[in-house]
Protein backbone atom coordinates (compact mmCIF):
# COMPACT_ATOMS: atom_id res chain seq x y z
CA UNK A 1 0.00 0.00 0.00
CA UNK A 2 1.35 3.42 -0.89
CA UNK A 3 1.54 6.44 1.48
CA UNK A 4 0.47 9.79 0.52
CA UNK A 5 2.78 12.67 0.40
CA UNK A 6 3.56 14.52 3.73
CA UNK A 7 3.75 13.68 7.64
CA UNK A 8 0.73 12.66 10.16
CA UNK A 9 0.78 15.14 12.67
CA UNK A 10 2.87 13.90 15.89
CA UNK A 11 0.64 13.12 19.25
CA UNK A 12 1.28 16.60 20.80
CA UNK A 13 0.27 18.33 18.05
CA UNK A 14 -3.04 16.14 17.55
CA UNK A 15 -3.40 17.43 21.86
CA UNK A 16 -3.07 20.70 20.97
CA UNK A 17 -5.34 20.85 18.27
CA UNK A 18 -8.21 18.78 20.36
CA UNK A 19 -8.19 21.33 23.42
CA UNK A 20 -8.47 24.13 21.34
CA UNK A 21 -11.66 22.74 19.33
CA UNK A 22 -12.96 22.59 22.57
CA UNK A 23 -12.18 25.64 24.33
CA UNK A 24 -12.76 27.92 21.40
CA UNK A 25 -16.48 28.45 21.68
CA UNK A 26 -15.61 29.52 25.44
CA UNK A 27 -14.07 32.69 23.95
CA UNK A 28 -14.79 35.74 25.46
CA UNK A 29 -16.74 34.51 28.54
CA UNK A 30 -16.03 33.82 32.38
CA UNK A 31 -16.80 30.75 33.90
CA UNK A 32 -18.63 31.11 37.78
CA UNK A 33 -19.80 27.96 39.54
CA UNK A 34 -20.37 25.96 36.05
CA UNK A 35 -22.16 28.83 34.62
CA UNK A 36 -20.59 31.44 31.90
CA UNK A 37 -21.74 34.64 30.98
CA UNK A 38 -20.98 36.84 28.26
CA UNK A 39 -19.59 40.02 28.89
CA UNK A 40 -18.98 42.52 26.43
CA UNK A 41 -18.38 46.87 26.05
CA UNK A 42 -22.10 47.24 25.37
CA UNK A 43 -23.17 45.26 28.46
CA UNK A 44 -20.56 47.36 30.79
CA UNK A 45 -21.97 50.77 29.41
CA UNK A 46 -25.11 49.77 30.21
CA UNK A 47 -24.47 49.24 33.54
CA UNK A 48 -22.12 51.92 34.20
CA UNK A 49 -25.06 54.06 32.62
CA UNK A 50 -27.73 52.80 34.27
CA UNK A 51 -28.02 54.60 37.87
CA UNK A 52 -31.80 55.98 38.01
CA UNK A 53 -34.55 54.03 39.50
CA UNK A 54 -36.43 53.87 35.74
CA UNK A 55 -33.02 51.58 34.39
CA UNK A 56 -31.86 49.46 36.98
CA UNK A 57 -35.15 47.18 37.44
CA UNK A 58 -35.27 47.31 33.82
CA UNK A 59 -31.54 46.12 33.72
CA UNK A 60 -32.13 43.39 36.78
CA UNK A 61 -35.40 41.90 35.70
CA UNK A 62 -35.07 41.21 31.91
CA UNK A 63 -31.16 39.17 32.20
CA UNK A 64 -32.14 37.93 28.92
CA UNK A 65 -31.29 40.85 26.76
CA UNK A 66 -27.96 41.37 28.72
CA UNK A 67 -26.83 38.09 29.90
CA UNK A 68 -26.17 34.59 27.98
CA UNK A 69 -25.60 31.08 29.01
CA UNK A 70 -22.81 29.22 27.14
CA UNK A 71 -24.03 25.92 28.00
CA UNK A 72 -27.48 23.86 27.89
CA UNK A 73 -29.05 22.68 30.81
CA UNK A 74 -28.02 18.72 29.12
CA UNK A 75 -24.30 19.84 30.04
CA UNK A 76 -24.98 19.88 33.70
CA UNK A 77 -27.86 17.87 35.19
CA UNK A 78 -27.86 19.46 38.66
CA UNK A 79 -29.07 22.47 36.38
CA UNK A 80 -32.08 21.94 35.42
CA UNK A 81 -33.31 25.04 35.83
CA UNK A 82 -30.82 26.37 33.43
CA UNK A 83 -32.89 27.21 29.54
CA UNK A 84 -32.41 24.76 26.59
CA UNK A 85 -30.00 25.11 24.49
CA UNK A 86 -29.64 27.90 21.34
CA UNK A 87 -32.53 27.54 19.00
CA UNK A 88 -35.13 25.85 21.50
CA UNK A 89 -37.63 28.26 23.06
CA UNK A 90 -36.59 30.57 25.84
CA UNK A 91 -37.75 30.71 29.28
CA UNK A 92 -38.29 33.88 31.34
CA UNK A 93 -35.68 34.22 34.19
CA UNK A 94 -36.77 33.88 37.36
CA UNK A 95 -38.02 37.13 39.08
CA UNK A 96 -35.83 39.37 41.13
CA UNK A 97 -35.73 38.37 44.72
CA UNK A 98 -37.74 40.44 47.16
CA UNK A 99 -36.70 44.01 48.09
CA UNK A 100 -34.26 44.41 45.24
CA UNK A 101 -35.48 47.03 42.84
CA UNK A 102 -39.19 45.29 42.88
CA UNK A 103 -40.84 48.11 45.61
CA UNK A 104 -43.90 48.84 44.02
CA UNK A 105 -43.38 52.28 42.82
CA UNK A 106 -46.58 54.05 42.64
CA UNK A 107 -45.31 57.38 43.65
CA UNK A 108 -48.13 59.68 42.45
CA UNK A 109 -48.28 62.81 44.40
CA UNK A 110 -52.12 61.89 44.95
CA UNK A 111 -50.99 58.61 46.80
CA UNK A 112 -48.73 60.80 49.29
CA UNK A 113 -51.25 62.05 51.89
CA UNK A 114 -53.01 58.64 52.51
CA UNK A 115 -49.58 57.02 53.38
CA UNK A 116 -48.41 59.60 55.42
CA UNK A 117 -52.07 59.13 56.94
CA UNK A 118 -51.45 55.26 57.49
CA UNK A 119 -47.47 55.80 59.14
CA UNK A 120 -49.33 58.05 61.68
CA UNK A 121 -52.29 56.17 62.37
CA UNK A 122 -49.73 52.78 62.10
CA UNK A 123 -47.09 54.27 64.66
CA UNK A 124 -46.48 53.23 67.90
CA UNK A 125 -43.96 55.34 68.47
CA UNK A 126 -41.62 58.35 67.27
CA UNK A 127 -38.66 59.91 67.33
CA UNK A 128 -39.16 63.65 68.74
CA UNK A 129 -36.68 65.98 68.46
CA UNK A 130 -36.54 69.40 70.20
CA UNK A 131 -34.32 71.98 70.76
CA UNK A 132 -32.29 71.25 74.10
CA UNK A 133 -32.95 74.39 77.31
CA UNK A 134 -30.09 72.09 79.08
CA UNK A 135 -27.42 74.36 80.14
CA UNK A 136 -24.82 71.89 78.44
CA UNK A 137 -26.16 71.90 74.93
CA UNK A 138 -28.58 75.08 75.12
CA UNK A 139 -29.87 75.43 71.69
CA UNK A 140 -29.12 72.56 70.11
CA UNK A 141 -31.41 69.45 68.78
CA UNK A 142 -32.27 67.10 71.47
CA UNK A 143 -34.63 63.81 70.30
CA UNK A 144 -36.15 61.33 72.26
CA UNK A 145 -37.75 58.17 71.34
CA UNK A 146 -41.42 57.77 72.87
CA UNK A 147 -44.70 56.41 72.40
CA UNK A 148 -47.80 57.99 70.26
CA UNK A 149 -51.05 57.64 68.96
CA UNK A 150 -52.95 59.44 66.55
CA UNK A 151 -56.35 57.54 68.08
CA UNK A 152 -57.56 54.54 69.10
CA UNK A 153 -57.75 51.47 66.03
CA UNK A 154 -60.93 52.22 64.44
CA UNK A 155 -60.33 56.09 64.87
CA UNK A 156 -57.07 57.62 63.28
CA UNK A 157 -56.93 61.26 63.60
CA UNK A 158 -53.96 62.29 62.08
CA UNK A 159 -52.97 63.77 65.04
CA UNK A 160 -50.30 62.50 67.16
CA UNK A 161 -50.78 61.88 71.07
CA UNK A 162 -48.29 61.90 73.92
CA UNK A 163 -48.49 60.56 77.57
CA UNK A 164 -45.28 62.76 79.07
CA UNK A 165 -44.00 63.95 82.49
CA UNK A 166 -42.59 66.86 83.72
CA UNK A 167 -39.33 65.03 84.86
CA UNK A 168 -38.77 64.42 81.45
CA UNK A 169 -35.98 66.90 79.68
CA UNK A 170 -38.17 66.82 76.92
CA UNK A 171 -41.08 68.72 78.14
CA UNK A 172 -38.55 71.22 79.88
CA UNK A 173 -37.43 71.93 76.39
CA UNK A 174 -40.94 72.28 75.45
CA UNK A 175 -41.93 75.01 77.79
CA UNK A 176 -39.67 77.10 76.26
CA UNK A 177 -39.31 76.37 72.83
CA UNK A 178 -42.72 74.23 72.16
CA UNK A 179 -41.64 73.98 68.11
CA UNK A 180 -40.47 70.25 67.83
CA UNK A 181 -40.14 67.12 64.81
CA UNK A 182 -41.52 63.96 65.18
CA UNK A 183 -40.35 61.10 62.98
CA UNK A 184 -42.36 57.91 62.17
CA UNK A 185 -40.21 55.66 60.23
CA UNK A 186 -42.04 53.01 58.36
CA UNK A 187 -39.31 50.11 59.13
CA UNK A 188 -41.43 49.45 62.76
CA UNK A 189 -44.23 47.74 60.55
CA UNK A 190 -43.28 44.54 58.90
CA UNK A 191 -42.89 45.59 55.13
CA UNK A 192 -39.26 46.68 55.17
CA UNK A 193 -38.90 43.41 57.35
CA UNK A 194 -40.73 41.23 54.81
CA UNK A 195 -39.30 42.69 51.74
CA UNK A 196 -35.53 42.65 52.91
CA UNK A 197 -35.38 46.25 52.77
CA UNK A 198 -33.09 47.86 55.22
CA UNK A 199 -34.75 50.13 57.49
CA UNK A 200 -32.18 53.10 55.84
CA UNK A 201 -33.37 52.60 52.56
CA UNK A 202 -35.23 55.30 50.82
CA UNK A 203 -37.91 53.01 49.85
CA UNK A 204 -38.22 52.29 53.72
CA UNK A 205 -40.88 55.17 54.03
CA UNK A 206 -40.55 57.97 56.40
CA UNK A 207 -43.03 60.58 57.53
CA UNK A 208 -41.79 64.10 59.64
CA UNK A 209 -44.53 66.03 61.13
CA UNK A 210 -43.44 69.68 62.57
CA UNK A 211 -45.33 71.77 64.29
CA UNK A 212 -46.11 72.93 67.64
CA UNK A 213 -46.46 71.02 70.76
CA UNK A 214 -49.46 71.97 73.48
CA UNK A 215 -51.07 70.55 76.55
CA UNK A 216 -54.58 68.55 75.70
CA UNK A 217 -57.18 70.77 76.80
CA UNK A 218 -59.64 69.18 79.77
CA UNK A 219 -62.41 68.75 76.91
CA UNK A 220 -59.96 66.38 75.02
CA UNK A 221 -58.31 64.65 77.98
CA UNK A 222 -60.90 61.71 77.98
CA UNK A 223 -60.33 61.09 74.06
CA UNK A 224 -56.46 61.32 74.91
CA UNK A 225 -57.16 58.27 77.27
CA UNK A 226 -58.78 56.49 74.74
CA UNK A 227 -56.13 57.44 72.20
CA UNK A 228 -52.72 56.27 74.21
CA UNK A 229 -54.72 53.65 76.30
CA UNK A 230 -55.85 51.80 73.86
CA UNK A 231 -52.82 51.20 72.08
CA UNK A 232 -50.58 51.19 75.00
CA UNK A 233 -52.48 49.66 77.83
CA UNK A 234 -49.81 49.44 80.12
CA UNK A 235 -49.74 53.19 80.32
CA UNK A 236 -52.54 52.83 83.04
CA UNK A 237 -50.36 51.83 85.80
CA UNK A 238 -47.23 54.09 85.11
CA UNK A 239 -46.40 55.54 88.52
CA UNK A 240 -48.83 58.59 89.28
CA UNK A 241 -46.44 60.43 91.32
CA UNK A 242 -44.55 61.48 88.06
CA UNK A 243 -47.30 63.86 87.71
CA UNK A 244 -48.33 62.49 83.59
CA UNK A 245 -50.38 64.61 81.37
CA UNK A 246 -51.31 64.41 78.18
CA UNK A 247 -50.07 66.52 75.15
CA UNK A 248 -50.81 66.46 71.55
CA UNK A 249 -48.48 68.16 67.76
CA UNK A 250 -50.28 70.98 66.08
CA UNK A 251 -49.29 70.03 62.67
CA UNK A 252 -47.77 72.61 60.64
CA UNK A 253 -45.86 70.38 58.21
CA UNK A 254 -45.80 67.18 57.04
CA UNK A 255 -42.63 65.60 54.78
CA UNK A 256 -42.55 61.97 53.58
CA UNK A 257 -39.91 60.37 51.86
CA UNK A 258 -40.71 56.79 50.15
CA UNK A 259 -38.63 56.64 46.98
CA UNK A 260 -35.01 57.95 46.09
CA UNK A 261 -34.19 62.01 45.85
CA UNK A 262 -35.58 64.02 48.30
CA UNK A 263 -38.68 64.09 50.61
CA UNK A 264 -42.39 65.67 49.54
CA UNK A 265 -43.85 68.53 51.23
CA UNK A 266 -47.85 67.65 51.53
CA UNK A 267 -50.23 70.33 52.41
CA UNK A 268 -52.20 70.12 56.16
CA UNK A 269 -55.25 70.40 53.71
CA UNK A 270 -54.36 67.47 51.56
CA UNK A 271 -53.20 65.07 55.18
CA UNK A 272 -56.13 65.50 57.22
CA UNK A 273 -58.54 64.67 53.99
CA UNK A 274 -57.11 61.39 52.96
CA UNK A 275 -57.93 57.72 53.99
CA UNK A 276 -54.85 56.02 55.38
CA UNK A 277 -53.56 54.34 52.90
CA UNK A 278 -50.67 51.57 53.52
CA UNK A 279 -47.58 51.89 51.72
Amino acid sequence: MSRRGGRRPGPRLCWLLWCGALLSPAAGYVIVSSVSWAVTNEVDEELDGASTEETLPALLGDSGSLWQRSFPASAHKEDAHLPPAEGAARSRPPPAPPGMFSYPREGGARLRPGIARFLAHASAWGCLATVSAHEKIPGLPFGTCLPISDGPFNNSTGIPFFYVTPKDLLVADLMKNPMASLLLPESEGEFCRKNIVDPEDPRCARLTLTGRMVAVSPEEVEFAKQAMFSRHPVMRKWPRPYEWFFMKMKIEHIWLQKWYGGVADISREEYFRAVPRKA
